[in-house]
């Protein structure tokens, strides 16, 4: 008898084992994208925001911030697979309204016009963060944003500027600041995805940077790919690394898992 019922009992066991669990519902895809006209003060401004329609309920929100040719569509596309992921994600418009450079000399005037001006540069970012936190769908508790070259360093400013996110990814962004001691308004956790062979952020601005959060007792952590210049995750940059700025499909790869692991730290 005891023999039967040891039996019955680890049978039942072995089924309960066995037995596939059900796994939580997976929402349908349907990317809802809207432009989203906005304002710092007087100047228009114009973002997307996209966020998979079909799921239930508030989610994360992350914030996407433009390289020195202005929002376009390469920002959109980040911002469409941020949305796939679950999150609402915005992309910001930091040049206003129809100001989307294309030559060279254009977008470097642009973007100098915010990195020399850091006051400017963290109303237009908080001007876009305000307004992807007024979307309902955003879980105002959770919230990051990541930024690519001009836009890396945008991310920066935006932390600096005591901005309540949990974290800011930089993508071969700009290290540099003029008022290190803002470091110590920074609330984020800092993820830096660093070219390590990138001529267009010397030594000097890493070791300012590393300092900088070292004094301000940052949360921080930089990535370096080998092998990677500036731009390394835009194929539009081509891929002649000699021109410091080029494509790299494995720093690209890798600094998007690295940032989907940071997330998965954070919004936890």
């Amino acid at each position: 008898m005891v023999t039967t019922s040891l039996c019955l009992a680890v049978l039942a066991l072995s089924q309960r084992r066995t037995t596939p669990q059900r796994q939580p519902a997976v929402p349908p895809l349907r990317l809802e994208r809207q432009t989203i006209a906005y304002m710092d003060g007087n100047v228009q401004l114009e973002g997307y925001m996209v966020f998979n329609g079909a799921a239930s309920g508030t989610r994360p929100g992350v914030l996407v911030v433009h390289q020195w040719g202005g929002l376009g569509a390469y920002e959109k596309g980040r911002a469409d697979l941020l949305a796939e992921m679950g999150y609402v994600a915005f992309a910001v418009d930091i040049y206003g309204k129809g100001v989307r450079p294309t030559l060279v000399p254009a977008k470097q005037a642009e973007s100098t016009k915010y990195k020399s001006d850091r006051a400017l540069f963290r109303s237009r970012l908080m001007a876009g963060y305000k307004t992807l936190l007024s979307e309902k769908k955003v879980d105002s508790t959770k919230t990051a944003a990541i930024g690519y070259c001009f836009g890396g360093t945008g991310v920066l400013e935006l932390a600096r500027a005591g901005a309540p996110v949990r974290g800011v990814v930089s993508f071969h962004g700009g290290l540099d600041s003029p008022t290190p001691a803002d470091g110590r308004n920074i609330r984020a956790k800092v993820l830096i995805l660093h070219g390590a062979d990138d001529p267009f952020v010397p030594q000097t601005d890493i070791d300012s940077f590393v300092k900088e959060m070292r004094d301000a007792r940052v949360d921080w952590q930089m990535v370096s790919y080998g092998g990677a210049v500036h731009s390394f995750t835009e194929r539009e940059a081509g891929n002649d690394p000699s021109r410091g700025a080029a494509y790299n499909a494995n720093a690209d790869r890798r600094s998007w898992e690295a940032m989907k692991a940071f997330f998965a730290e954070i919004f936890r």
